[in-house]
């Protein structure tokens, strides 16, 4: 049999396109291929970005910002001296881009300027910091990503 031009176009335009769609029913269907938003409210949460911009400018306007290192005992966030400790209040959420389960949020409590994440809350990898925090109702925002 004898195929020509014509013909050899139809079959390779209906082979691509049969490998086409099985490859997205496959991507759809199977669930080891999660394709979940990084956030629940990713709608909700763009709204709230100007907030963010604006408390990052006010972050780029300090002496000296907040600063981390790692310790044996964990992360050590470390907060401007300038400040006094206790009227610093605010928010602290770790985001783990590979598995949301090891995502937490906790509230600013200072005994000193220092802030410290014990180790055994922390797996050894990429962790996304972002501290919501304020000084005399004035608003700024640390985001970092770190490898511990």
């Amino acid at each position: 049999m004898k195929i020509n031009w014509g013909t050899g176009i139809i079959l390779a335009f209906t082979g691509f396109i049969s490998f086409i769609l099985y490859f997205v029913i496959t991507m759809n269907v199977d669930d080891k291929y999660n394709h979940d938003l990084v956030s629940e409210d990713y709608y909700a949460d763009e709204l709230k970005y100007q907030k963010d911009i604006d408390k990052l400018k006010n972050s780029k306007t300090l002496d000296t910002n907040i600063s981390y290192k790692k310790t044996t005992d964990g992360l050590l966030l470390k907060f401007p001296e300038a400040f006094n400790y206790k009227e610093i209040t605010g928010n602290m959420f770790l985001y783990r881009p590979s598995n949301k389960q090891l995502d937490f949020e906790t509230a600013i409590s200072l005994s000193n300027s220092n802030l410290l994440i014990p180790d055994k809350r922390l797996v050894d990898g990429r962790w996304n910091i972002k501290i919501d925090w304020q000084y005399k109702g004035k608003s700024y925002l640390f985001k970092e990503s770190i490898n511990y």
